[in-house]
Order: structure tokens, then sequence, then C-alpha cells
């Protein structure tokens, strides 16, 4: 699942329901909101991360101590019945994976840097390390900008392209562009994930979604997954 900007008590500019502790909004405001979201989804807690767009995979087996967020961390793996697994996002992809057979998910974080680096190949290889099977996995793309509204230079989209074949596109203005879901959902189809899924909206078009394209500063939007717990 992922969150929209409805529902919280942040103030501008990180109306209202921001769940990012880094973009300057007040400390009290997003606790409040993290705590309303770990309520309603009805886990047992919610694991977050510190992300700082690169590659690396942390596997989890229970909470933090004292809520903490793993630090220097992209990407989220656990066996765990009942716990969330938080990415938080305003134009990045949020990457979702399942093996629902084996009892195995994943979030990852996977902007520019990280789609390049390769954070969503050491996602699956950490999932697969716990026991998920390639033929079982399914996997949500998150909403994210879309090529269209993703300008950037030439150079940067033909290095992004040379890592991740398929991203490199044309925006709207027609100028280069990036369009890092369909190039995520081609190397994962090349890898042998049958189902890829991708959430049409577009963080920038969409405004009931952050952007920081477009709004910057902004909040956050969270995308989830969990496993039910045997408790409920």
């Amino acid at each position: 699942m992922t969150t929209t900007r409805a529902g919280g008590v942040s103030a501008p500019p990180f109306d209202s329901f921001n769940l990012g502790d880094h973009v300057g909004d007040d400390p009290a405001a997003v606790s409040a909101n993290r705590r309303r979201l770990a309520k309603a989804i009805g886990a047992d807690a919610v694991v977050w991360m510190n992300q700082v767009h690169g590659d690396r995979v942390v596997t989890v087996t229970a909470p933090p101590e004292s809520g903490a967020a793993v630090d220097n961390a992209d990407a989220l793996v656990t066996t765990t019945p009942g716990l969330a697994l938080a990415v938080v996002t305003a134009d990045c992809v949020p990457v979702l994976m399942a093996d629902a057979r084996a009892g195995v998910i994943a979030a990852a974080h996977a902007g520019r840097v990280g789609a390049q680096l390769g954070v969503v190949v050491r996602t699956l290889e950490a999932m697969l390390a716990g026991g998920a099977h390639i033929q079982d996995v399914s996997v949500l793309l998150g909403p994210a900008v879309s090529g269209r509204n993703y300008e950037v230079p030439a150079e940067m989209a033909d290095e992004v392209e040379a890592a991740l074949p398929g991203s490199r596109t044309t925006t709207g203005r027609g100028t280069p562009g990036l369009d890092l879901r369909a190039g995520i959902a081609r190397q994962l189809k090349d890898l042998g994930v049958r189902a890829v899924d991708v959430d049409p909206r577009c963080t920038v078009d969409d405004r009931t979604l952050f952007s920081h394209r477009r709004d910057a500063p902004t909040g956050r939007l969270a995308s989830l997954v969990w496993m039910e717990s045997s408790r409920r």
C-alpha cells in the first residue's frame, strides 16, 4: 500500500500526512503521523529506514529498539509476520516485493542513484537467500515521477540507461528523460520475475501525492508491505 498526502497532522508545506522525518517537518507531527499509520494498518510494528540513495539491504527479524530507524539502508527484507516494512518517497520508486508462498517480503527505495547501483537486484538476492523462489516473487512499483516529467541531461540519461536498460526516454517537452519504473520492470523480468505490476500514478502530476520535483520543500509518502501476523 501507499499513503497519500491526506489524513495527517503536519502543517504546510508538509500537509498533512507527511511520513518523512528528514524534510524539516515538526518531529512531533511526523511521529503522530507514523503512529496513526501503524494503527490504521494493524501491523505489529513498522520498520523505517534512514535512506541514503545506496544499495545496502538489511534483513530484519524484529523492529529496532526504541523504534529507531534502520540506519544507512535503502532496502529491508523480512520473514517475520506482522512486521511492516516501509519506504518513504516523493518521486523515487518504492519497490514492494513478496514471495507469499515462502513468506519473504521486501521494500526498497529506488531513486536514480540506487536504481543505477542495483538496489533492486541486491534486494532480490537477499530475498532468495532468505528462502524466496524467483518464480514466486511478485513486485509492485509504486507511484513515482513518470518519464514525461523526469528531465535530465542527455549524458545522465545515457549513463543510467547503460546500467538500467529501458530507463532512457523522452519527456513531454521532447527532452532527454528517465523512466526508472520502466527500467526496473525490465530488469526484474530479465532476472526471471514473472509478476511485475506498476502503479500508473505520477507523483508530479497527481497532487494528492507528495512530489519533491514539483513542490520542494514537501513531505514524503510511505509505501509498505507486510504479512499478516498469526496473533491476529
